[in-house]
C-alpha cells in the first residue's frame, strides 16, 4: 500500500513538530518547510497528495503560494488546506483558492478528518 503524502508549509517549528509526528505516526509521509516561496519546486519533488498551508509564512506569505500551486496546470489537483489563526479565514481561504481551511489553534483530530477527506485513495 502506498502511504500518502503530506506536504506542510508553516513558520512554527512546533507546530510543524507536533503535525509531523501525528501524521506520521498515522501511516502518512510527511515533508516540512519554514518557507513558501518555492512551492512548485517543494511539490514537485515530493509529490504530496495534500498541503497544509499556513498563512503567515515568510517570503510570499499563504494566499500567493497556494494561488501559485492552484494557477499551475500540473498540481491544482492537489488539495490546500489552510490552516491559520487569523479571524478572517474563511475570507483568505477563498481569496488563496484553498480546499478547505482549520481555525489555529485547532483540534487534532479536526485537522485529520480534514486531512482524510480530502485524501483519495
Amino acid at each position: 500500500m502506498n502511504r500518502k503524502k503530506i506536504l506542510i508549509f508553516d513558520d512554527d517549528k512546533v507546530i510543524l513538530e507536533v503535525i509531523s509526528i501525528i501524521f506520521e505516526e498515522g501511516g502518512y509521509d510527511v515533508e516540512i518547510s519554514e518557507t513558501s516561496h518555492d512551492i512548485i519546486q517543494k511539490v514537485s519533488q515530493f509529490q504530496p497528495d495534500v498541503i497544509l498551508m499556513d498563512n503567515w509564512i515568510p517570503n510570499i506569505g499563504g494566499v500567493e503560494a497556494t494561488k501559485l500551486l492552484k494557477s499551475h496546470d500540473d498540481y491544482k489537483h492537489i488539495p490546500v488546506i489552510y490552516v491559520t489563526a487569523n479571524n478572517d479565514i474563511v475570507a483568505l481561504a477563498k481569496s488563496a483558492q484553498a480546499d478547505d481551511y482549520v481555525a489555529k489553534p485547532f483540534n487534532l483530530e479536526d485537522l485529520e478528518e480534514k486531512v482524510a477527506k480530502h485524501i483519495k485513495d
